[in-house]
Parts: C-alpha cells; structure tokens; sequence
C-alpha cells in the first residue's frame, strides 16, 4: 500500500500528508519513519499537501506533537482524522 501520510516520531500525534491531497472518508496508510512501521487513519477532512493530520482526538490546551517534540498548542477540540 502506497503511503499517504508520514509520522516522524512514535510519540507524534500528528501527521504530515505527502499526497497531493486526502478526501473526507479516506481510508489512509500512514508511515512511522522513526522505526518503519504503518498505522491506518480514515479522514474526516480534506486535508491538501503538506498539512498536518490528527492521528488522535485532540483536546484544548493538549500539546502538538510533530518530530517527538512540542510545536503548538490545541486551541479547539480535533477528532482523529481532521485537519490541524
């Protein structure tokens, strides 16, 4: 299965989409470079190239992980699956 998406690190709770887009609904493979295993996410959003997916419910104030570390804060609740 081709990869639609690429997570950095194993505790990142983001990832970054590295097709030209994701559809709602899409059932998408997900790529963990840190040690080359995959995980499966189906979108809520449409989410273009580049932008970060959520890849757990994310609450207010919850801390933005990407490459293992603290990029940002939540600021409003994100399903699994929806644009960030």
């Amino acid at each position: 299965m081709a990869t639609d998406i690429i997570i950095h690190d194993k505790k990142d709770n983001v990832g970054v989409v590295v097709i030209e887009k994701i559809t709602p609904k899409k059932e998408s493979n997900s790529r963990i470079m840190e040690d080359d295993s995959s995980t499966n996410i189906q979108s809520i959003d449409e989410i273009p190239l580049g932008h970060k997916i959520a890849m757990v419910d994310l609450n207010e104030g919850d801390t933005i992980l990407k490459y293992g570390h603290d990029i940002d804060k939540v600021v409003k609740t994100i399903k699994k699956g929806e644009h960030v």
